[in-house]
């Protein structure tokens, strides 16, 4: 007796997430990350049969996402700018509106690389090292110290530096925002917890459950991150050093506040794929 086909395997998975309100598109992601297929293959390879072992690995991986686990929290890993990252529990899972951040950080990084040869920079509560990493990547006279409050999440970043081949100019420390960072640097980045306490508990639960309640918190009023920032800053900057900062989509005017009260003017504000606000990049008032 024939065994199921990938297509048909690929079918019976897609009508559970409609029947569970799960989008599609999970479907086709889940079922070719445990097959370790392209999306490509998943066409071209759609009359192949799929072994036992197989169908239940995808099984599992189907029951699992049918309980809110997100897709790439069952298969251990994502892409972000173009780079594999392995993922773990004390870790943010990277999203595409941080790729704002990088793309608009790298021509900052650039220049400075052209006018002396090389540039440091520190990523500020690094979780997968996914901002650290993908700059390294494309800006190859950087170095980077990246910190996080977490062990296991700096372990994680290791790894991922590692398998990019940017571990050589990869450097991490332990400690809370400032607390590990000696010395200056050209660039201070960062994503920090901007989601209000009260807000957490309304999250959908792919979010709430699953990312580290310290990568989403961001008090009270979801600015504690960025008052610790902009107030140490000017501490740990080189001359006409700059902060870029992921915020909020209707954080820009308060966050922006914030660092002016520490002695920073807005240098510029980039929007996300969806238009908003997400991206601040801040210099000193001399340098600006």
């Amino acid at each position: 007796m024939a065994g199921l086909t990938l297509d048909a395997l690929f079918r019976r998975t897609l009508a559970e997430f409609e029947a569970a309100d799960l989008p599609a598109e999970d479907a086709r992601h889940l079922v070719s990350g445990v097959l370790g297929l392209t999306l490509t293959e998943m066409v071209t390879e759609a009359g192949r049969e799929i072994d036992p072992e197989e169908c239940a690995a995808v099984e599992a991986a189907v029951e699992r996402r049918k309980r809110r686990e997100p897709v790439y929290r069952i298969l251990g890993a994502r892409e972000f700018y173009g780079l594999d990252f392995l993922l773990s529990p004390e870790t943010l899972e990277p999203r595409p509106d941080t790729e704002t951040l990088v793309a608009a950080v790298l021509p900052h990084l650039n220049r400075l690389v052209e006018e002396r040869g090389t540039v440091r920079f520190a990523d500020l509560g690094t979780g997968t090292g996914a901002i650290a990493i993908a700059l390294l990547k494309h800006c190859a006279g950087a170095n980077a110290l990246a910190t996080d409050i977490s062990a296991e999440a700096l372990e994680t970043a290791r790894s991922n530096a590692l398998i990019n081949g940017v571990a050589d100019r990869f450097e991490c420390a332990r400690g809370f925002w400032y607390d590990a960072v000696i010395g200056r640097y050209d660039v201070i980045v960062s994503n920090p917890p901007y989601i209000g306490s009260a807000d957490i508990e309304g999250l959908e639960p792919e979010v709430r459950e699953h990312d580290p309640r310290a990568a989403l918190d961001g008090g009270a009023d979801g600015l504690d991150a960025y008052r610790v920032i902009a107030a140490g800053a000017a501490d740990h900057l080189s001359e006409e050093g700059l902060v870029a900062v992921e915020v909020g989509f209707d954080q820009k005017v308060v966050v922006s506040a914030i660092f002016a009260a520490a002695g920073f003017n807005l240098l510029d504000a980039v929007r996300d794929f969806g238009g908003n606000d997400r991206v601040l990049i801040f210099a000193g008032r001399d340098a600006a």
